[in-house]
């Protein structure tokens, strides 16, 4: 009697369960002619799932291999900066945002971008809506209701009111802020940005003239800066 084995894999875990199931259609019953193509289908079926099994293996070990953008909260940032002076950079968002969850699929999804994000800032994500109170640079910030939804007074602060997400913000080593950047970027925008603040061009470099040179040095997105 021939039997299927169907391979279940949990997602986010290694937990593999083989689940054997007998069919109760016995080849020895059937007509000659249906029982040869009964026995070529399962072949060529268990050759299918056994092959699509192989191909998510790798389609998994590979995502388990790129490298993550290592979040942080702003507490945690604060701290490790005691010890290792660095710029903070912060993703300003909501839960209802479809823009942000895209620049987290898309942007900060991309290994390059990780590996720089994580080289040069204390990465953190700050909801703008968080509800407990936030202490920064000695003032505790607040959660503030308005109708069924609110704000937070310290997204407030670092988007200077202007509340719209995604947004992105840049510290100094100092917790002052640099610059705050609303709306949603791409990858090479964004590693463009990136590099504009944690190389310190912004200091004496005007960003019209940098990402002129940017663009002309790096038109792919390449990460050999050149500028």
């Amino acid at each position: 009697m021939p039997e299927y084995y169907l391979i279940m894999l949990k997602s986010h875990t290694l937990f593999i369960t083989i689940v054997k199931v007998e069919l109760r259609c016995p080849v020895a019953n059937m007509h000659p002619y249906k029982s040869r193509i009964f026995v070529l289908v399962s072949k060529y079926f268990m050759r299918a799932v056994l092959f699509a099994f192989f191909l998510l293996c790798i389609s998994i070990q590979t995502s388990w291999g790129q490298q993550k953008i290592k979040w942080l909260t702003l507490d945690e940032a604060m701290e490790r900066s005691k010890t290792e002076k660095r710029k903070i950079f912060i993703d300003v968002y909501t839960h209802w945002c479809g823009w942000c969850r895209k620049m987290d699929n898309t942007t900060f999804a991309q290994e390059t971008i990780a590996q720089y994000i994580n080289d040069n800032y204390f990465p953190v994500k700050f909801n703008a809506q968080h509800p407990e109170i936030v202490k920064f640079k000695g003032q505790a910030y607040q959660f503030i209701e308005q109708g069924n939804s609110g704000y937070h007074e310290l997204a407030a602060k670092f988007l200077h009111g202007q509340m719209s997400f995604p947004s992105i913000v840049f510290l100094d080593e100092e917790y002052n802020i640099i610059q705050s950047i609303p709306g949603y970027q791409d990858a090479y925008n964004f590693e463009m940005i990136a590099t504009y603040f944690a190389e310190n061009h912004h200091r004496h470099i005007p960003w019209s003239r940098f990402s002129e040179n940017y663009r002309k040095n790096n038109p792919s997105g390449s990460a050999q800066r050149k500028n």
